[in-house]
């Protein structure tokens, strides 16, 4: 009787548990290990993005210079307390920046305020793409839109209304400064600076004098007319505290102040240019930017350069000033 051999029953191969657990830890200390180089790569990219944007702002700006031999005025002031001309020098700038479009729609003659179609454009050129608080703002009651890249106006004093003196600065009021000023060298003062949308503020307190504080913590104990967010928000508005920055400060100094049991960084204005025939205006405006350990900066010239928070003072302020006559070197 023939008898049938028995046959070897096929078995499927799989993942044990354990096996499974140790490709899915694998996988999470790969990604673990790529994302942060990923981010890396993002934000370097954002760097160079924002390292564009002021060349473009520095070629404008000598296009301007080119075509009136001084460079913009950062607001047009008569100082008759009601009437003034409020729109800043990178409104003046649109022509060169392939805006010319949108700068034919603004009246020079009117405030900008009664100029809705203009104040709400978002211009990408003044914008770091590292800015988090990309978005329009509701200052004033209307729809405006921020940015990120200030005037220098100076180290400290912005505009004495009794003399008509704008700041020690590449911008000021009224000013009608050109390369043959900046005597300290073009390679060594600078133009534009970052700063952060939406900045809080404190105005027309504190106890400012000629002399710049020697400090953050002094500036940040004073009171005054606090405002959570609102520096910085209007593209349009030539204000120091809107299109500008002062070197009173390091870049990225935290100037903290508290306001009913919260902490802010904050910038500083003694008085708004414009609201007084008398009193000087002083401010502690400071670059800031969304970059670890760095502000990028335009000077006169036109070159950019990515500067340290842990500059020196001393070589910070002289960079904010065009006929100071100091001696910098390396920075």
């Amino acid at each position: 009787m023939n008898r049938r051999q028995p046959t070897a029953v096929s078995r499927r191969k799989g993942f044990t548990l354990i096996e499974l657990l140790v490709v899915i830890a694998i996988i999470a200390v790969l990604i673990a290990l790529l994302l942060p180089a990923v981010q890396q790569a993002r934000e370097a990219a954002r760097r160079v993005q924002c390292k564009n944007n002021l060349k473009q702002i520095g070629l404008a700006l000598h296009n301007y210079h080119d075509t009136f031999n001084v460079f913009p005025p950062a607001i047009c002031l008569t100082l008759s307390g009601a009437d003034y001309g409020q729109w800043g020098p990178q409104a003046r700038l649109l022509p060169y920046l392939d805006q010319a479009n949108l700068q034919k729609l603004i009246d020079f003659s009117r405030p900008y305020d009664s100029q809705l179609a203009v104040v709400r454009v978002r211009v990408g050129t003044y914008m770091c793409p590292s800015e988090v608080n990309d978005r329009g703002s509701i200052e004033d009651g209307i729809n405006q839109y921020p940015i990120n890249y200030g005037a220098n106006f100076g180290t400290w004093m912005v505009f004495n209304p009794v003399t008509g003196q704008p700041g020690d600065g590449a911008f000021g009021p009224n000013s009608r400064i050109g390369t043959r000023d900046f005597t300290d060298g073009t390679s060594q003062s600078l133009a534009f600076s970052e700063v952060k949308a939406f900045q809080a503020i404190i105005k027309e307190g504190g106890s400012p004098t000629a002399v710049p504080p020697a400090s953050p913590q002094i500036v940040g104990g004073w009171s005054g007319n606090f405002e959570p967010d609102n520096g910085h928000t209007e593209w349009v508005e030539g204000r120091v505290h809107q299109n500008g920055f002062t070197t009173t400060f390091r870049p990225n100094s935290k100037v903290a102040h508290v306001d009913s049991g919260k902490t802010y960084d904050v910038d500083y204005t003694s008085v708004e240019e414009g609201d007084s025939t008398t009193n000087p205006t002083y401010a502690a405006i400071t670059s800031r930017s969304y970059h670890t350990g760095i502000v990028q900066s335009l000077l006169v010239d036109g070159s950019v350069r990515s500067i340290s928070e842990n500059i020196d003072i001393n070589v910070w302020r002289a960079l904010g000033t065009r006929a100071g006559g100091e001696v910098i070197g390396e920075f």
